[in-house]
């Protein structure tokens, strides 16, 4: 079913989403929230896909980032025990919005609330990032794995993102003072779909996010996952896209990495009120 998919998503991109790119008008975006873009392309490619994924699974629902906006509970099917796909039409949207990258469209398939396989396709070069629960992940079927970045591990020789765009103060300032001890410190993407493959092939080592919103950090998370990688909440629990929404995400590529990053970011715990609301 991997390759099916995978053309379920560039149909999407073919139909949907490449005719639109620099080609938007200002009727074509809208927000669905002050400072959350969405565009013409995000709906119809979400249509797209998931009357794809329907056909190749039935019996199976879709639990899509423009459907939620719509319709919130929609987030409830994702406790189901049968197949649930999530689907992120469009990663990146603002970027894609302004004519620019790095933007992706990305699925995951959750059976009895694990993620059994996701997809990352990069549409401007067709490039595929897929893994398999238990089997291995792939970028364009070569398979993939973290490099060694495990013995020595110092937090002035890593490099990686921080989008603290969504941190509340005071923690975002402090956030950002405490990266000055980190090698090189990034402002992110703003497209989780390239940030978990940039610490698979070693153009960075960390990612921070703090919105866990499931579309965007399922499927890369089971790709780090079966590279070798690691990605937990800010207080070390285990990340799991069906339970309730929980701000604050930290992605490595080893063990140690995570350590070392999460001790420089957050010395000491986070306030309750931080550790429970929404993403």
């Amino acid at each position: 079913m991997i390759h099916e998919v995978a053309e379920v998503i560039r149909r999407a991109a073919r139909t949907a989403v490449l005719p639109l790119f620099q080609h938007l008008t200002e009727a074509d975006v809208d927000f669905k929230a002050p400072g959350d873009v969405v565009t013409v392309a995000d709906r119809e490619a979400e249509v797209v896909i998931a009357d794809g994924l329907r056909e190749l699974l039935p019996g199976s629902v879709v639990v899509g980032e423009e459907g939620v906006a719509a319709r919130p509970a929609l987030l409830d099917l994702l406790r189901d025990t049968g197949p649930v796909w999530l689907v992120d039409p469009v990663d990146g949207t603002a970027n894609f919005a302004a004519g620019r990258g790095p933007f992706k469209m990305m699925v995951a398939l959750l059976r009895d609330r694990v993620t059994e396989a996701s997809w990352i396709l990069d549409p401007r070069t067709d490039s595929l990032a897929w893994a398999r629960r238990g089997g291995g992940a792939f970028v364009d079927d070569v398979r993939v794995r973290v490099a060694d970045r495990v013995d020595g591990v110092r937090p002035e020789s890593l490099r990686g993102s921080l989008l603290t765009r969504f941190l509340p103060e005071p923690l975002r300032g402090r956030v950002e003072q405490r990266a000055a001890r980190l090698g090189e410190a990034l402002p992110g993407l703003h497209c989780a779909g390239q940030e978990y493959p940039d610490i698979v092939d070693g153009t960075q080592d960390f990612a921070l996010f703090w919105r866990s919103l499931p579309w965007d950090h399922a499927p890369g998370a089971l790709l780090l996952h079966e590279a070798g990688g690691v990605l937990r909440q800010l207080d070390g629990s285990a990340y799991d896209p069906t339970s309730p929404i929980r701000p604050g995400l930290l992605a490595a590529a080893s063990e140690p990495i995570w350590r070392e990053v999460h001790a420089v970011l957050f010395p000491e715990p986070l306030p309750a009120r931080l550790r429970g609301g929404p993403g």
